[in-house]
């Protein structure tokens, strides 16, 4: 009898831990406020623990103040690794070889995606595309961004979004008040405003101390691409008689070239552009010695507050829609995200726990959790303004502790809700509006979700051929048939090999 009361005692006490389990279990899930909490929670429902590197874009790794509150709103319990930014492909490359990956990994861009493209193909990531419609929020990503980073198709990676095309040009407003002109809305007219920056004495000091543009050693993220677009040259590849054929072997390219040896051979540019630094580059149009930059509009928050230090009289405006001869407007597009995230296969070992991880990604992109990660704490890192959010005048506490967790975003504010920037600069503002209606005339590059393994091998030795050739054709130190000699290289030592390889993966 006493062994039969024993049993029984041992029921009831069983019975009371697994009620009792079941109610904490039942508070922590309404607490998390997510209809994806239990899935980045563990199996008794305490917080759900991985580990996820991320590159590290400050000196110091940062106070876990805000990633507390991340974990508190998702029920997890994360440890990042913070690598520094410049050697971040050498750590990733490092821990993939070594097996030693952690079951979340950012990699830092497309080059980054590129090279791993075999070890996605050889399975050895996790393909998300078959969950993602379980999470609500992963669900909203961008179709056209997701799509841009599938590999034969499917998915493995969440993406971090970047605007489709911030480029087109900035230029000193109160030196085109002082010449009577408006902003330029075709390529001739860009050239008479680079023009008479040079020549008509913007500045009304008499001394002939100006030039046009200022431009560095960067055909992309430099003027030269954006230009090119204006003249309608494709986007790294186009299509030609039916074929994929890289950008250099259209004439609007050589158009382009025309364009800028033109500014050259009249001073209308930097003479020495094509060994030129950013941060010299941008010297020029900040001390009032040239007039046009084209790049980034959303750099000219940075320039005007430079530039005004200098020159208190300094204006400065906007402008994206310069048409070229054909008479149509269009814009070079990147493939819309910054950062990937990917799940390796030797880390994540269940289905289920993959889950889990896609509900903390899930949860992430609510827009108080997002909040969290990308302006910090309201009130302490930022303050809402008009329904934007306004960080704080204390850079080194935004440096500190909250601009590391940006780097674990997932998408952008049109599909995490987080709050937009505010900005008290009314150009600033302008140039964010610009950026969004380049939308509507994006000139894209077909090849971004195509595969060539002699272009991963070899492309970037051989784009130096190009890079090379253009700029050597502008300064005058080739002719055309230099150039074409140059292509006809690019050809022999691999190109052609390239061509074929991304026209039988279309």
């Amino acid at each position: 009898m006493s062994n039969w009361r024993k049993l029984f005692g041992t029921v009831l006490l069983l019975t009371f831990i697994f009620v009792l389990a079941a109610c904490n279990s039942s508070d922590s899930s309404s607490e998390g406020g997510s209809s994806s909490s239990d899935d980045s929670a563990d199996d008794s429902g305490g917080p759900f623990a991985f580990t996820v590197m991320a590159n590290l874009h400050t000196p110091e790794v940062p106070d876990e103040k805000i990633l507390e509150k991340i974990e508190e709103e998702t029920n997890t319990d994360i440890e990042i690794q913070w690598v520094p930014d410049n050697n971040y492909d050498d750590r990733l490359n490092t821990a993939f070889a070594t097996n030693s990956l952690p079951e979340a990994v950012f990699l830092k861009n497309q080059a980054s995606f590129i090279q791993f493209r075999e070890a996605i193909e050889d399975e050895q990531f996790w393909e998300i595309g078959q969950f993602i419609d379980e999470f609500d929020n992963l669900s909203k990503l961008k179709e056209n961004v997701v799509d841009n980073t599938r590999v034969n198709g499917n998915l493995y990676t969440l993406y971090q979004g970047r605007p489709l095309s911030r480029q087109g040009m900035i230029y000193r407003k109160d030196w085109a008040n002082n010449l009577g002109l408006e902003a330029p809305t075709t390529t001739d007219e860009f050239m008479e405003m680079a023009r008479a920056f040079t020549e008509d004495d913007p500045d009304g000091n008499g001394e002939d101390d100006t030039f046009g543009v200022t431009d560095r050693s960067d055909l992309i993220y430099g003027a030269f691409k954006t230009v090119s677009s204006w003249f309608g040259t494709p986007n790294n590849w186009g299509e030609q008689d039916g074929e994929l054929r890289p950008e250099f072997m259209f004439d609007e390219y050589k158009q382009t070239m025309d364009f800028f040896k033109e500014m050259h051979e009249n001073g209308y540019i930097n003479q020495d552009f094509p060994v030129t630094s950013k941060t010299d580059q941008q010297e020029f149009f900040k001390n009032g010695t040239a007039g046009i930059y084209v790049g980034s509009m959303g750099d000219v928050a940075s320039i005007n507050y430079d530039a005004v230090a200098i020159n208190p009289d300094a204006k400065f405006d906007v402008q994206n829609a310069v048409e070229g001869p054909h008479g149509e407007f269009g814009t070079w597009s990147i493939p819309g995200y910054g950062s990937l995230l990917m799940f390796p296969k030797s880390s994540v070992e269940t289905e289920e726990d993959l889950k889990k991880i896609l509900g903390f990604f899930d949860q992430l992109m609510e827009p108080e959790v997002m909040n969290y990660a990308y302006w910090g704490i309201e009130g302490e890192h930022y303050e809402v303004v008009d329904g934007a959010a306004s960080p704080s005048d204390d850079q080194a506490l935004t440096d500190r502790e909250v601009k590391p967790y940006q780097a674990i975003e997932i998408g952008e504010p049109e599909t995490n809700g987080r709050y937009e920037g505010y900005h008290d600069y009314d150009i600033k503002a302008k140039a964010e509006e610009l950026t969004v209606e380049n939308e509507e005339y994006l000139i894209e590059d077909p090849t971004v979700a195509l595969y060539s393994e002699t272009y991963v091998n070899d492309g970037a030795r051989l784009q130096e051929i190009i890079t090379d050739a253009t700029y050597n054709y502008i300064i005058g130190q080739i002719d055309e048939a230099g150039f074409d000699a140059a292509v006809d290289k690019w050809e022999a030592d691999g190109g052609e090999d390239i061509i074929a390889e991304y026209n039988a993966a279309q």
